[in-house]
């Protein structure tokens, strides 16, 4: 995670250099207020991941000692044949067309099925009896 949060803390400072030399230069304030959100934004999650680097133990990638093998390993379960994402993106892009013309039912109904996807994959092997 050190890795992360120097990268966006470099973007941080990048975004903030930009507002200042554009509201210099440009002398235009919506985009000097965009670049100060977007840095702002990138702080945050900057800070988070330095938040979190503190905490969790030293990962192979934060190592710059480490060979290739200390980053083998089981790195978590992946769903091989989930049709979920395919569903969400497919929501997704209804959504977006909703909001592009702004049709409020088509927006109520996208939004119903960006929900029931949403619900489908994160609980996708949650159902059934649970045998404790």
């Amino acid at each position: 995670m050190k890795v992360e949060s120097r990268i966006f803390n470099i973007i941080t400072v990048f975004f903030f250099l930009s507002a200042v030399v554009y509201g210099v230069w440009a002398k235009e304030p919506v985009g000097t207020v965009a670049l100060i959100l977007v840095g702002g934004l990138s702080l945050i999650i900057g800070s988070y991941f330095s938040f979190v680097a503190r905490r969790i133990e030293e990962r192979p990638e934060d190592n710059p000692d480490a060979e290739i093998s200390d980053g083998a390993g089981e790195l978590g379960f992946f769903s091989p044949g989930s049709y979920w994402p395919v569903g969400l993106a497919f929501s997704a892009a209804f959504a977006g067309t909703a909001l592009a013309f702004f049709h409020v039912w088509m927006i109520v109904l996208a939004v119903g099925f960006v929900l029931i996807m949403v619900a489908g994959l994160v609980f996708e092997y949650h159902t059934g009896r649970s045998e404790h």
